[in-house]
């Protein structure tokens, strides 16, 4: 994300102490709410007892990239949002999970998934691209092995009882990511995941190729609640595919209690919803979309701070 420039010169008169980092005194309040949400997206949060904004760590190098780059490279830029316990509560259900089955989580994160599977007595394999996550699912011990890179450019091995995951989504990669993922898949295995809820409906071949694939094997989608991933940084609607193995006999489970289960079929009658319905979904995606283009719109209208002239103004006591 682009920091402002009249931000970053804010963040250039911080003061660090240790974790804590102190604002400057009289802080404009519309350019302080600003200046507070870059500081959340680095990982710092306002503690009212240390009158400072804290960070699990020193921010002092964060920081000075933010100015040095006019940029925050944060983990969502990597397609990373937290499976919400809720969801993760739901897809394992859906996984039904028992002691000594191996489970292979792609994406990992920092293990929302992986530690209930570890806790239901699982050996459960991760990969992940972020090396801050790689330490961290390293260093709570919930998994039998942490593969450090990118899931796609593994070789596939059907090995697993059960893959459960949260993709990336952007451009289709959740797709791309679970398509893959099957190939892990033991013939008698089962595969749950999050999915942008554009799978059952999207024209696109891939799309259309993946629903093939969901009908083909006996299948089903599921819709999440709406504003589920809310609490991870996204309102992007979602749902819940379960894939069978290729030599496996699946019993369809009971919904849970708030998404309403979609099969294929249910998923084609969207087409049949009125115009109207159509029309107001499609009003409210464009707002939701021009919202993000003119707040990126005027991000890029706004002068970066030189290089020189942040590192001139940056102060840290550490």
């Amino acid at each position: 994300m682009k920091i402002a420039s009249d931000v970053l010169a804010v963040l250039a008169g911080a003061v660090i102490e240790g974790v804590a980092l102190r604002l400057p005194a009289q802080v404009d309040p519309n350019l302080y709410t600003r200046v507070d949400k870059a500081l959340q997206a680095a990982g710092g949060r306002w503690d009212r007892k240390a009158q400072a904004h804290v960070f699990p760590e020193a921010p002092g190098p964060a920081i000075q990239q933010m100015c040095s780059t006019g940029e925050l490279v944060t983990a969502q830029d990597f397609g990373y949002f937290p499976t919400p316990a809720a969801v993760v509560k739901r897809l394992v259900e859906l996984a039904h999970l028992s002691p000594g089955l191996t489970v292979l989580e792609p994406s990992a994160g920092r293990g929302a998934i992986a530690r209930q599977a570890a806790a239901a007595g699982c050996a459960v394999d991760c990969v992940e691209l972020l090396e801050d996550n790689v330490q961290a699912l390293v260093q709570a011990g919930i998994a039998r092995s942490v593969t450090h890179g990118d899931f796609l450019d593994l070789a596939p091995s059907r090995q697993y009882d059960r893959v459960i995951m949260n993709p990336p989504f952007a451009g289709g990669a959740d797709i791309a990511h679970v398509t893959h993922a099957y190939d892990f898949l033991a013939p008698d295995g089962l595969l749950v995941a999050v999915m942008a809820s554009g799978v059952t409906f999207h024209s696109t071949r891939a799309a259309r190729q993946f629903r093939a694939l969901v009908e083909r094997t006996g299948g089903m989608l599921e819709e999440l609640p709406d504003k589920a991933f809310q609490e991870s940084g996204t309102l992007m609607r979602t749902v819940v595919v379960v894939l069978p193995g290729r030599g496996r006999r699946w019993e369809r489970p009971e919904p849970a209690a708030e998404p309403m289960v979609r099969t294929i079929a249910a998923a084609a009658q969207e087409e049949l919803r009125s115009p109207a319905a159509i029309v107001q979904e499609i009003i409210r995606d464009l707002a939701e979309a021009q919202r993000h283009m003119q707040a990126l719109q005027r991000d890029l209208e706004r002068p970066l701070v030189s290089r020189q002239s942040c590192e001139q103004q940056l102060s840290f006591d550490l």
